[in-house]
């Protein structure tokens, strides 16, 4: 039986009136790459938020390698980047990577090797000694991928985490992630809008006013839709005419 990284249960978010997240149910199967696409204010981030304990459910449980969200144990196992960056401007860039890797608890020694890694990943390691103040929109971006990746977690949840990053950097970090999820086993859930981003995940959900309308292999999704491309799909599978 295929282990299970996230479960969610017949899953229901309101705000107000306004039903934000549909019942929804979905199984995310551990050492995969998922994409999950659709427009703005269709609920991602408030899914993701969802998964990560940050915001209850008004219905329904999740659940992420077993245990119920929230849960203690979860804040090692993953590493989150939020679409707004969350850093603290006032210290450097070494100092908020150290700051997080020791919230975590992390020897002097692993520090050392998850700054150096993380930092070279996102092609900060010059600039580490700089003031996050000084540092432009993508570098800001950059240093929040760092900080996901710090405790080196199981389960990364990245939204949008290439928006503002140059084509050269976004195509190396499109590798590390993927050979984090083939080499490590690690389990990538990722929000984009961008349909060569989409290309590579192992799995596509796509979410329309809080329902997942189509889930599978970008390949499979093609066929299913007869669609050339994703935003066909996303307009068949929701029932407009093409």
């Amino acid at each position: 039986m295929e282990a299970k990284a996230i479960t969610l249960s017949a899953v229901e978010k309101r705000f107000k009136h306004k039903q934000v997240i549909a019942p929804l149910s979905l199984e995310i199967p551990t050492g995969q790459l998922i994409g999950l696409l659709g427009p703005s204010g269709c609920g991602k981030t408030t899914l993701i938020k969802l998964i990560m304990g940050m915001l209850k459910p008004d219905q329904g449980c999740i659940h992420i390698f077993n245990y119920a969200v929230p849960h203690k144990q979860l804040l090692m196992d993953i590493g989150y980047m939020a679409q707004s960056d969350a850093l603290y401007t006032d210290l450097t860039g070494a100092e908020n990577l150290n700051l997080f890797a020791k919230l975590y608890g992390l020897s002097k020694q692993e520090r050392e090797n998850r700054v150096q890694y993380a930092a070279n990943l996102v092609h900060l390691t010059e600039d580490l000694n700089e003031k996050v103040l000084n540092y432009s929109g993508g570098m800001k971006r950059r240093l929040s991928l760092a900080i996901a990746l710090i405790q080196n977690p199981k389960l990364l949840i990245l939204d949008e985490p290439t928006v503002g990053i140059d084509p050269v950097l976004k195509r190396e970090i499109w590798q590390e992630l993927i050979r984090l999820k083939e080499e490590e086993q690690k389990t990538i859930l990722v929000t984009t809008h961008a349909m060569d981003e989409a290309e590579r995940c192992d799995q596509l959900a796509m979410l329309r006013d809080g329902q997942i309308i189509a889930y599978g292999t970008p390949h499979e999704l093609k066929l299913r839709y007869d669609a050339k491309d994703f935003d066909d799909v996303f307009l068949k599978a929701g029932g407009e005419v093409v």
